[in-house]
């Protein structure tokens, strides 16, 4: 493994990524502590407020020890239109009190990493109900990134499990999975998202819609894996140390377990972290449908339902920040992706050097 870091440091755009999904993780992590606000509050008399400046100088030149937002007065209710109140400055404090919250899910706390007593800041503007963007992407990356890790794990496990086994006892046991997983295979991914969503009702609660579109997305990235491992199993099993685990009596699972599935954790790593983007994408798409995570809670594909209208975009561009978001974190996977394979790879490594 350091061999395999010390090659992503060199790899420029590789170690980016890595620190963009490292600084991602981290504000999903303490998402409670660094909005100013909930992900449910909302401030009606500022719907769609445009992001907020945070200021060391006013307006006549002059410079402020303390950071600080000018008041914005709402002007047109109709356009929702705002206008500078240059009169009026609120100092941007840090660990304000606020709302009361759960720091990692246990510590309850009022303390947040910064805000104003007075007016309010909203760092990357508000949604048509007034609520911050910035606190609601803090609160959706929890959903839109751990959805990936958890359902990469569970369809991959169910993949490896699965080819290992068709590759290793080969005959009708092969044939009977190999033709499951082209069954799964011939349905078009996202078409069979939506028919397995629909099965299930709409009142679900949003763990329970989370746990569904685990399920979900799991269900539909197996099979394509577990072809790929069955092939490199029938590989692996004609190996010295497979036949030798055979000859001193060691069972069939722990043949596969112990000496066949460990030797294609290179191809698995690799192959998990160029997955991660469709598990997100799985679940932006589901939302941005109605399908996926219910308001009130945030995911960055339910945030992104309010940006279908082109009126809306040009007005308050704002609501675009979701799936810069998005795209940002596929676009680091892919890197990071890319970066692991040719690590791993000792043939690409020849070719590279």
């Amino acid at each position: 493994m350091k061999e395999v870091f010390k090659y992503i440091k060199k790899n420029k755009f590789a170690y980016i990524s890595l620190y963009i999904l490292g600084i991602f993780y981290f504000l999903a992590l303490f998402a409670d502590f660094i909005a100013p606000y909930p992900y449910d509050i909302q401030h009606r008399d500022t719907p769609y407020h445009p992001p907020t400046q945070i200021h060391f100088f006013d307006e006549k030149g002059n410079f402020h020890l303390r950071p600080f937002v000018y008041k914005y007065d709402f002007v047109d209710p109709v356009f929702k239109s705002y206008k500078v109140n240059y009169d009026v400055k609120y100092p941007v404090e840090f660990f304000v009190r606020g709302h009361e919250h759960y720091l990692l899910g246990f510590i309850k706390t009022d303390l947040h990493l910064f805000g104003v007593k007075e007016g309010k800041i909203f760092l990357l503007g508000a949604d048509n109900l007034g609520r911050d963007i910035f606190s609601r992407m803090l609160y959706a990356s929890r959903i839109s990134l751990s959805i990936g890790i958890i359902g990469v794990l569970l369809s991959f496990t169910i993949g490896a499990v699965i080819g290992g086994v068709a590759g290793y006892f080969g005959g009708k046991v092969d044939n009977i999975l190999m033709r499951l997983s082209e069954i799964v295979m011939s349905f078009p991914g996202f078409y069979l998202m939506l028919a397995l969503r629909a099965v299930f009702p709409i009142t679900l609660s949003s763990v329970e819609v989370f746990l569904l579109i685990v399920v979900i997305l799991s269900f539909v990235g197996w099979a394509g894996l577990a072809r790929v491992v069955r092939g490199m199993v029938l590989s692996i099993r004609e190996q010295e140390y497979v036949l030798a685990a055979k000859s001193y009596g060691a069972s069939s699972f722990r043949i596969i377990a112990k000496h066949i599935l460990p030797n294609t954790f290179s191809y698995l790593l690799i192959a998990a972290t160029l997955s991660i983007p469709g598990y997100i994408l799985g679940e932006s798409a589901l939302s941005l449908l109605g399908l996926g995570i219910q308001e009130p809670y945030a995911s960055w594909g339910n945030m992104l339902s309010s940006a279908r209208s082109i009126t809306a975009i040009s007005s308050y561009p704002w609501i675009l920040a979701p799936g810069v978001a998005i795209f940002l974190t596929i676009l680091a996977f892919n890197l990071l992706g890319d970066a692991l394979r040719d690590a791993l790879d000792p043939k690409l490594k020849r070719l590279i050097k």
